[in-house]
């Protein structure tokens, strides 16, 4: 550009890759929308198939020897692949943690980790698991693992899991460094149950505004956010946000339950149908407990599936306010099927409908490479800046009971639309969040400064007595420079408000968790700050 402000497009091009790339993976992996009722019990294979007589062929005839097992997975995975993008070959190996997410737990030590500096670093020792038990405190380093050397050796986030997770009863030993002494505190830890939570975090925004943020839908889930909600109805709760923003789905009994929460006995909630699975139609009951208060939903380009589920049925009842920018578009359910092996399937066998008729997968047709980077083509043709760059079918266009238009194919198109914010951004601040910089730097100093921000009395007086100096601001900008980031005065300028806003809240989530990161990230989070504007 000629001014020498940096392109808009080089700025995010680096985080908005990663984030697709990020996304592609988890809903590759994770976004399988089913009923766990339904799994079915091993299926019965035509041995003499043609498939099996080109293995057969290959395995006797081929130059090479071939693994029989590799050989066949990798023709499932391809058969599979020319259906949809989200019917899915798993491996026996691979199906214990696909399933974690949607079990909401699985077996291991319970500590949330960072790598920091190549050392384990704990961040947390999640409530009510075996670390936390043991005395195992945030801060403390990892260095030794079964008596290996666990810092220093280019540990990735693969290998800490592969040699701290394992069966339940099964025991590790650890090696810990606390604090700046060189002693070294052997545990043994026996492993155990460890909860997969999928409400990150519930607080009142206002003396009337809950927030509620799920990021999952377990089996668990309905369970947590009845916790959530007790608690925020006891602080004065009288409307709710419900943030389903980067949500991929997951259960459909959990999202049905989770919409029934706020429509009224007998509305439709949504139906799924397939070729050979007849209409099946899922309707509200009397059991909700905020079926007339206000509601607004928060959805972006990752709230799919079971998120677009409650979505649909709220905005196809006229019962709430959807907010935000368009949903990912993924409309198919899928049953699993296990294999006499071990592995399974996961295979598409219907579509969802929203109450008013509305199927809102999108397209498929040129393959899952371009299915899942068509959250980057909505960003190159401006959808996420300007909502009339969304692209929307005429043909597909639905009226709800009061008359407000709604679309199908492609996703849920918000009743209010928040563009991405663009505001105080730079290249600057993009590869400080690129390289993560900014997480070690409030690490450490958390982990240096933790007797003094636990001398708070909670959080709500952290929030309000805890700035971000300019010192500790220039603190961090040293930080940078000295790990190759390059000083930029009038970038660091654009972006210096933001920036302290982060420095805060990764200080403060080092101390509170997500109860004392959310409040504060969303002092900068205009989509927030709309839906509150929207209450008021």
């Amino acid at each position: 550009m000629s001014n020498g402000q940096p392109s808009r497009r080089i700025i995010y091009l680096p985080i908005l890759l990663a984030v697709i790339f990020s996304l592609g993976i988890l809903l590759g992996e994770r976004l399988n929308f089913y009923d766990r009722s339904n799994i079915l019990l091993p299926l019965k294979v035509n041995r003499s198939s043609k498939i099996d007589e080109v293995i057969n062929y290959i395995e006797q005839q081929y130059v090479d020897t071939v693994n029989r097992k590799k050989l066949t997975e990798k023709s499932i995975d391809a058969l599979l692949q020319n259906l949809d993008p989200h019917s899915a070959y798993i491996s026996a190996e691979d199906l214990k943690s696909a399933n974690e997410p949607l079990q909401g737990s699985f077996d291991g030590i319970g500590i949330e980790f960072s790598i920091i500096k190549d050392t384990i670093r704990v961040i947390t020792a999640i409530s009510g698991g075996p670390s936390e038990a043991l005395g195992i405190q945030a801060g403390d380093k990892i260095v030794k693992i079964e008596d290996k050397n666990a810092a220093g050796v280019k540990i990735t986030n693969k290998d800490v899991l592969d040699k701290l997770r394992g069966p339940g009863g099964t025991k590790v030993k650890v090696g810990i460094q606390r604090g700046n002494s060189n002693k070294l505190i052997d545990y043994t830890i026996m492993r155990g149950k460890i909860p997969i939570y999928s409400v990150d975090v519930a607080y009142m925004v206002s003396k009337k505004i809950g927030y509620i943020k799920i990021s999952r839908f377990a089996a668990t889930t309905f369970e947590e956010y009845t916790t959530a909600f007790e608690k925020l109805k006891a602080q004065g709760m009288q409307q709710m946000i419900l943030d389903l923003r980067g949500n991929p789905g997951g259960l459909l009994n959990s999202a049905v339950d989770f919409a029934d929460e706020f429509l009224e006995d007998g509305k439709e909630i949504v139906y799924t149908q397939g070729r050979v699975h007849p209409k099946k139609v899922y309707t509200a009951t009397s059991t909700g407990n905020f079926e007339k208060e206000k509601l607004i939903i928060l959805i972006d380009e990752g709230s799919a599936s079971a998120s677009e589920i409650i979505a649909g049925a709220i905005q196809d009842n006229d019962r709430g306010t959807i907010v935000g920018r368009r949903s990912f578009g993924k409309g198919l359910v899928q049953e699993q099927a296990e294999l006499s092996d071990g592995s399974a399937l996961r295979l598409t066998v219907a579509r969802y409908y929203t109450p008013t008729g509305r199927c809102i997968q999108k397209s498929y047709k040129d393959g899952a490479e371009a299915y899942y980077s068509e959250e980057y083509e909505r960003y190159e043709h401006g959808e996420l800046q300007h909502q009339d760059s969304i692209k929307v079918n005429d043909s597909l266009k639905y009226k709800t009971p009061k008359g407000k238009i709604v679309y199908g194919g492609g996703g849920i198109m918000p009743d209010v639309f928040v563009p991405i914010d663009t505001t105080g951004r730079s290249a600057f601040l993009s590869e400080i969040v690129y390289t993560g910089l900014l997480n070690q730097f409030t690490f450490d100093y958390a982990d240096i400064h933790r007797k003094e921000l636990n001398s708070y009395k909670n959080f709500e007086t952290f929030n309000k007595e805890f700035k971000v100096t300019d010192q500790l601001f220039n603190d961090f900008i040293a930080f940078a420079e000295k790990n190759k980031i390059k000083k930029n005065e009038k970038e660091i300028k654009i972006s210096e408000k933001i920036l302290k806003v982060q420095l805060k809240a990764n200080i403060s989530r080092n101390i509170w968790h997500n109860e004392g990161f959310y409040p504060v990230i969303h002092m900068i989070d205009n989509t927030l700050q709309k839906a509150v504007e929207l209450m008021n």
